[in-house]
C-alpha cells in the first residue's frame, strides 16, 4: 500500500486541532499506514482560508480531498468546524470511519496509478 498526501489544515482559534491529529495517527494505524506523514498546515487570514476553501479548524485532507463531505453549510473562513458522526452525534473532528475509509481508497488508487 503506497502513502497518499495527507495535510490537517488548522486555525489557532479552534482548539480541536490536537485531538484531529490524534484520531488521525489512530485511523492511520488502523489502515496500515502509521508511518505516514501529515503535514500540519496553519490557515491564519481570511485571504489564505479563501484560496484554500478552508471550512475551518480541523479539516483533513487526503490527496487533496476533504475526508469529510462540507455539507450544505460548509462556509470557508477561519473558524472552528463541527462534523456529524455516522451516529449523528455532533463532533469537532470529523468521523475515524471517513477517515480510514479516505486513507484506504487513496491508498488504492495509487497503488493502481502506479505512483
Amino acid at each position: 500500500m503506497r502513502t497518499p498526501d495527507i495535510e490537517l489544515l488548522w486555525w489557532a482559534g479552534c482548539p480541536s486541532t490536537d485531538r484531529a491529529q490524534a484520531e488521525l495517527e489512530q485511523a492511520l494505524g488502523d489502515v496500515g499506514l502509521s508511518g505516514a506523514r501529515v503535514r500540519r498546515t496553519e490557515i491564519d487570514t481570511d485571504d489564505e482560508a479563501s484560496s484554500r476553501g478552508f471550512l475551518g479548524s480541523p479539516t483533513i485532507l487526503v490527496d487533496g480531498v476533504d475526508v469529510a463531505s462540507p455539507g450544505p453549510e460548509g462556509e470557508v473562513g477561519l473558524s472552528c468546524r463541527v462534523y456529524r458522526r455516522r451516529d449523528g452525534r455532533i463532533s469537532p473532528t470529523p468521523d475515524p470511519d471517513d477517515m480510514r475509509e479516505a486513507l484506504e481508497r487513496a491508498a488504492r488508487a495509487r497503488e493502481e496509478d502506479g505512483r
